[in-house]
């Protein structure tokens, strides 16, 4: 069974619905921010504090030790895709999401506190967004839009996954 991998900005809603789509499809699910600061027993924080290559390193072993598992549910970090070779070690055994949410809808809701690339300047989301989105759709198996009620991406997302073996 191939891994179901979302992408997308921070804050475009990749952790919440990964649970929630492990929980309906009864799949286990990974955070991959949250693995890297397990496996490196250091936060996101103090790796942006040393350097943002030293994090995009650290992500890239995460994302290699994910990749090798099967049929997870993996939402990555909003920054995934600078790296090429993390998006091929994620498809060689995964479904690519990506989870589309504007810029707007994000900042209305996104807790820059927790969030290193934001902490100094929350307008930077646009930015990124402008950055990343053709490597996003670049990577994509299929795009999800969530900027209406969640239920409605949570259906989108679930009707999708049963139709990948």
């Amino acid at each position: 069974m191939k891994n179901i991998i979302l992408i997308g900005m921070p804050g475009c809603g990749k952790s919440t619905f990964g649970r929630k789509l492990a929980e309906e499809m009864q799949r286990d699910f990974f955070d991959a921010d949250e693995v890297l600061v397990m496996r490196e027993h250091r936060s996101i924080e103090d790796f942006f504090a040393e350097s943002e290559e030293a994090f995009r390193a650290a992500e890239t072993r995460t994302l290699k030790y994910l990749a090798e598992k099967d049929g997870v549910i993996i939402a990555t970090g909003g920054g995934a895709v600078i790296r090429p070779e993390n998006m091929k070690l994620l498809s060689e055994n995964g479904v690519i999401v990506f989870i589309d949410r504007k810029p707007e809808k994000i900042y209305e809701t996104i807790n820059d506190v927790v969030r290193p690339l934001l902490c100094e300047d929350k307008l930077r989301l646009f930015k990124l967004y402008e950055d990343r989105i053709a490597l996003y759709k670049e990577y994509a198996t299929y795009i999800i839009g969530n900027n209406g009620p969640s239920e409605e991406t949570v259906e989108k997302l679930v009707n999708y996954v049963r139709g990948v073996k």
